[in-house]
């Protein structure tokens, strides 16, 4: 069984991705009802926390536990003076998949390219995957197709917006990043004619769902202020759309108060979908269901 790493949304096929998002759906309804089966009993999962954050590695803890998998957090670091090549060999000796956190893309492909064990990136600074995954799994689940999805991202250049232009690279999808010029994404690394950048708030009516990230630290905020997400904002979106801002959120910031309460922000509820996208890839990774 060939061994299938998850560094890029774009890692997986249009397919593939659909296939990933309808399991994490059936999973999201086994989780609460209690009726979850152990597809992954006896599998040895190693967790590398090398980065901040919370909401990817306790998903991934506790959603493999879950799966009857054993998860055991390893002290180690891409960044420390030990060769990667070593730390993928010794990884291999002990677990059946590697999952983590760590700010270098770079260091974890080459990880990935000297393990023999699938690795799956749980965040890195370029890059975002399993939000991405996660969030699609939820749009699936309310619209039940990914098809002619179009997606806003009131978002700087960075992780977030990165794995979206993954996805649109792999997907039928359409991306617009809604952001001062300053801040859009090289579209020399994102090629794809389904990606748009613009400075016009008004834009987000097109979205069938909007994302956004936090501002940048050295960004002016007064240049940012009217890139704000408000409740009026969404008012004058299309009457299904879905709001899933990316946590953490700053009121005040990236968007109000009103629009984090307002009827068309689902961010709870799609931020459970984390864990399920996670471990449909898991799942497929090891059971060799991927194409």
């Amino acid at each position: 069984m060939a061994v299938r790493s998850l560094l890029r949304v774009n890692d997986l096929s249009s397919l593939e991705i659909e296939a990933l998002a309808g399991r994490a759906v059936e999973m999201a309804g086994d989780f609460a009802s209690g009726d979850l089966r152990p597809s992954l009993k006896g599998k040895r999962i190693g967790l590398v926390v090398d980065d901040g954050g919370w909401r990817n590695t306790t998903a991934l803890d506790l959603g493999t536990q879950v799966l009857g998998a054993h998860c055991t957090e390893i002290a180690a670091s891409l960044s420390g003076k030990e060769a990667i090549s070593d730390l993928a060999r010794y990884f291999g000796n002990w677990f059946d998949l590697i999952a983590i956190r760590s700010p270098s893309l770079e260091r974890m492909s080459e990880l990935a390219e000297a393990a023999n064990i699938p690795i799956v990136n749980l965040r890195t600074r370029e890059n975002h995957p399993c939000e991405t995954l996660g969030d699609l799994s939820y749009i699936k689940s309310v619209r039940r197709s990914l098809d002619g999805l179009t997606v806003a991202a009131v978002a700087p250049a960075g992780n977030i917006i990165h794995s979206w232009a993954e996805a649109a690279q792999a997907l039928p999808l359409s991306l617009l990043q809604i952001y001062p010029r300053a801040y859009w994404i090289d579209r020399r690394d994102y090629p794809s004619p389904s990606i748009e950048c613009s400075e016009n708030l008004s834009q987000l009516g097109r979205a069938d769902a909007i994302v956004t990230d936090c501002w940048p630290e050295d960004a002016d905020a007064d240049s940012l202020q009217r890139f704000c997400v408000t409740a009026d904002s969404l008012d004058r979106t299309k009457r299904d759309c879905l709001f899933i801002p990316c946590p953490p959120v700053t009121r005040g910031e990236e968007v109000s108060a009103d629009a984090v309460a307002h009827e068309k922000c689902v961010v709870y509820d799609a931020k459970a979908y984390l864990m399920h996208a996670q471990n449909a890839f898991i799942e497929a990774a090891l059971l060799g269901a991927l194409q």
